[in-house]
């Protein structure tokens, strides 16, 4: 299995891991890490959260070895773009995978999110806008064929949550405050994206979205295929934020679908979706859970 590559991206909510050949994939895997928790408040990864992601490269590594896997590119994000201390979590990576993570900008994630995201799609269903939510940033990319104008915000799920959630459930102020934020930066998105206001085709990526997308399939266990383009229409995406909105963790995780690590900034990645959707006019939105994984694979072979 010489013609294997791999992705690995430590995000600042979780560490993946994606196995394949640019035809088929062999191995996707997910570990939620919190790379990036208090990094927005502190500016540091704490040496527990690097424990944590070294813990998934382990693993990961033994994975890799078992497919005899030479080739392959560690990416880190949002939560080692912001923390002054990255290089010793760099450090700590090599050492496990013996390649070193490659800082990548906001701008480089989303074109890697657009290439991974689109490449099955049609490209009479474009332009598309990719909606990329992550724990620290999130990316706007517009494109049809290829990547043509992109941006990245500094709003995430983790990131909203820990400077404007404090309750559990939210008060309506603290959600009002989450959607607010969220719409002073599609603000900049309309201005500085071209085409983001009247693309034909949202593309939602990451974790928020394809849980709400679990969620309203009431999936017991996770199922790519039942995920995959599964399309959310916007009433949907308001339903399943109004519940998830009013209730606390410990109801939050009887969800069919939620994960149980994802129940505390699930509302503030929601207020992302439903704020996009409201604002720029959307009725539904694409799930993809093809992403800058598969676009770094794309890269690769």
């Amino acid at each position: 299995m010489s013609d294997l590559v791999a992705a690995v991206d430590c995000g600042t909510h979780s560490t993946r891991m994606l196995i394949g050949d640019g035809k088929r994939t062999v191995e996707r895997l997910m570990r939620i890490t919190r790379l990036g928790h208090d990094v927005d408040s502190t500016g540091r990864l704490a040496p527990e959260a690097i424990e944590r992601v070294v813990a998934a490269l382990v693993e990961f590594r033994q994975v890799l070895e078992s497919y005899a896997v030479k080739k392959v590119r560690v990416t880190a994000t949002s939560a080692a773009r912001d923390a002054v201390n990255r290089e010793d979590f760099f450090d700590a990576a090599e050492q496990v995978l013996g390649v070193r993570p490659e800082l990548l900008s906001g701008i480089e994630e989303g074109h890697l999110s657009f290439s991974g995201a689109t490449a099955e799609l049609d490209a009479t269903d474009g332009p598309f806008l990719i909606l990329d939510i992550g724990g620290g940033s999130t990316e706007f990319v517009v494109g049809t064929k290829a990547a043509e104008a992109a941006l990245s915000c500094d709003i995430g799920c983790v990131r909203l949550s820990e400077r404007w959630i404090e309750h559990d459930p939210p008060q309506p102020e603290e959600l009002l405050a989450c959607l607010s934020v969220v719409g002073t930066h599609i603000d900049d998105v309309v201005r500085e994206v071209p085409g983001a206001l009247g693309a034909k085709t949202l593309v939602g990526l990451a974790g928020t979205v394809s849980t709400a997308a679990a969620v309203e399939l009431g999936l017991s266990e996770y199922d790519r295929d039942e995920i995959h383009h599964f399309r959310i229409s916007k009433a949907v995406a308001e339903e399943v934020f109004r519940t998830l909105a009013t209730e606390n963790r410990l109801e939050r995780i009887q969800h069919p679908g939620m994960e149980e690590d994802r129940a505390d900034v699930i509302v503030a990645g929601l207020s992302i979706l439903v704020k996009v959707m409201r604002q720029l006019e959307f009725e539904e939105c694409l799930v993809s859970e093809s992403d800058i994984l598969d676009g770094i694979v794309a890269e690769l072979v």
